[in-house]
């Protein structure tokens, strides 16, 4: 078997015992474990962990339970169209949160009647070596950050090699974000350099290395996006600074909120494979040149895949002070979503809070899908 893929992979199945043994005597894992689960002797969680064979067994003991019941208490439902379980693909979606994008679609797909897919993550977010592990159980493979970029190009390559074995060989369907990090104003465009990556790896011309691939471009809406106010937080932090960065305290703050608040309805739509668009470029055209218009393909399908809510609309028109869209909500859902602006926007702390800015930035949020959806669906 070979080791090139070792560093980053998620865990060969044989692998696990000895990684479950490893996190059951961590004790900064038990006492996550015993807050997750208080009402379960811990001794009872190593039990049921010793009793998965399989990373798909661990998965439906542990962590399907735990997003169906996130589900049940954090959203209105959360639902899929047009999935197609049984495809091979590399699923390239918009990014709300940090955790469940990823999540919610395993969840989604193996409803369907599917297989989970192997999840692209950014070690800046694997802060302890119990996350780490856990993740790689979780049928997650690693995105190496803060590199030279000589360190970079290499570690780009062995990625994208992994991901077309992991299509090509193991039959395994991916997810990852159309970007490094989440859009924070939900203007939703697909990286060049994801595209980039994704050609460093298989054989022939790019489109070739592409079309093996199978991209399957995934459309993300939630309703109400729990870390709403710590985006525009960080938009004002920013601005203020132009050296400010998100410490590990922020990035976890944001990695609980975005579980645990609460999300309304969430919508993911399957956009189906692109490799018939592919089919008609020409792949003589600039490098350049091919992959934006690579990238703008993937993001019309996004974009005119989004579950637009009244929200949305209510954004637009109080951003841009219209009545544009009035026939897509009541006077009710106005004054509700203007409330919970409000509330949203006092949980910002911040010493010189430019709340007029703040508020624009949050209504940007949600109007950008409707505004993105409309030029889509014009195109």
């Amino acid at each position: 078997m070979s080791t090139e893929f070792d560093e980053i992979r998620p865990y060969h199945d044989e692998e696990l015992p000895q990684i479950y043994e490893e996190l059951i005597a961590d004790p900064a894992f038990r006492q996550v474990a015993a807050a997750v689960m208080p009402d379960v002797p811990f001794e009872a969680i190593a039990a049921r962990m010793r009793g998965c064979h399989t990373k798909l067994d661990f998965q439906k003991a542990f962590c399907y339970p735990f997003l169906k019941d996130l589900m049940k208490r954090c959203t209105e439902g959360v639902e899929m169209d047009n999935p197609d379980p049984q495809g091979v693909y590399t699923y390239i979606s918009n990014h709300r949160d940090i955790v469940l994008d990823s999540g919610f679609l395993s969840v989604l797909l193996v409803e369907a009647g599917g297989d989970t897919p192997e999840i692209a993550i950014g070690d800046n977010l694997l802060i302890y070596p119990w996350i780490k592990k856990l993740v790689r159980i979780n049928k997650s493979f690693i995105v190496q950050r803060a590199l030279t970029m000589r360190q970079m190009l290499q570690s780009s390559a062995r990625m994208s090699a992994y991901m077309h074995y992991a299509i090509r060989e193991k039959h395994q369907s991916i997810w990852i974000a159309q970007r490094e990090g989440r859009a924070k104003d939900s203007d939703d465009r697909t990286q060049d350099s994801i595209l980039k990556m994704l050609v460093m790896g298989g054989e022939g011309t790019i489109l070739q290395r592409l079309r093996e691939m199978n991209v399957h471009p995934l459309s993300i809406s939630y309703e109400y996006d729990p870390c709403d106010y710590l985006k525009a937080q960080e938009f004002q932090q920013k601005r203020d600074d132009a050296t400010f960065k998100k410490s590990q305290a922020d990035d976890l703050k944001n990695m609980q909120t975005g579980i645990f608040g609460m999300k309304g309805h969430v919508h993911f739509q399957a956009n189906g494979c692109i490799n018939a668009e592919l089919d008609k470029l020409d792949d003589s055209l600039p490098k350049q040149e091919l992959f934006a218009r690579i990238s703008a393909l993937i993001d019309r399908r996004i974009h005119a895949g989004y579950k637009l809510y009244p929200n949305n609309y209510v954004a637009h028109d109080l951003l841009y002070a219209e009545q544009r869209f009035t026939e897509h909500y009541t006077e009710a859902d106005r004054q509700r979503f203007s409330e919970y602006l409000e509330g949203q926007l006092q949980k910002i702390e911040l010493p010189h809070k430019d709340v007029p800015f703040l508020r624009e930035k949050l209504l940007l949020m949600y109007a950008n899908p409707l505004t993105n959806q409309l030029k889509a669906l014009e195109g």
